[in-house]
């Protein structure tokens, strides 16, 4: 016999449903089944991004998308529990959206062209670009002091970062491994990307998971 999976979220708002013009109507009738922190029950996409801007952190995350890789999703949904500022998406606009969970509509996209526009835009913005990939040159990013403003650049799964992305990078940090593959899934990768950057710089508040 299979043990049934717990029921995500809640059903419909019991009546007199709350003033609140945060709140969405069609969740408040049908329930909210989404994934998200239970103070954002009912509440309308929009409403959540606003919240959610008033304490995103100073980092940002890009990503260069040559092969539409599913991983991408992934690097979405990390940015997110991270709370990032931005995601950036450097190539074709058309990514797999699957792996994201739905939360890039919780996040601020933003595409490039091509790695010669991502980088002015960080120059513009006064951003540093932080590459991640393990090749000559890099230094362990768990013990690298980040910048508190930088963007966290990722590359595709296999190829890793374009000779271009890395040329742009004002510092190259790779992730210290101890088993025999030579490189690190990545969506696992820039999970611990950003995990090394709150470590330095975020500090948990009521509320945070």
């Amino acid at each position: 016999m299979t043990a049934m999976s717990p029921v995500v979220g809640v059903g419909p708002h019991p009546r007199p449903w709350p003033d609140d013009p945060r709140l969405d109507a069609e969740l408040l009738a049908d329930g909210d089944r989404r994934n998200v922190l239970d103070r954002y029950r009912y509440w309308t996409v929009d409403a959540i991004v606003a919240d959610l801007d008033t304490r995103r952190h100073a980092f940002h995350v890009a990503i260069e998308n040559w092969e539409h890789d599913f991983n991408i999703g992934t690097v979405v949904r990390n940015a997110n529990a991270f709370l990032a500022a931005a995601v950036h998406i450097i190539g074709p606009h058309r990514w797999d959206r699957r792996g994201a969970m739905s939360t890039h509509r919780y996040l601020h996209l933003v595409h490039h062209v091509d790695i010669d526009a991502f980088a002015a835009w960080a120059s513009d913005n006064d951003t540093a670009i932080v590459a991640i990939d393990n090749v000559d040159g890099s230094v362990p990013i768990e013990s690298e002091p980040l910048p508190e403003r930088c963007v966290l650049l990722l590359g595709q799964e296999g190829p890793g970062l374009s000779a271009a992305a890395l040329a742009a990078a004002d510092t190259i940090c790779a992730i210290t491994q101890y088993g025999s593959t030579r490189s690190l899934n990545a969506g696992v990768a820039s999970g611990i990307a950003m995990y090394a950057w709150a470590s330095q710089h975020a500090e948990p508040r009521p509320g945070d998971t």
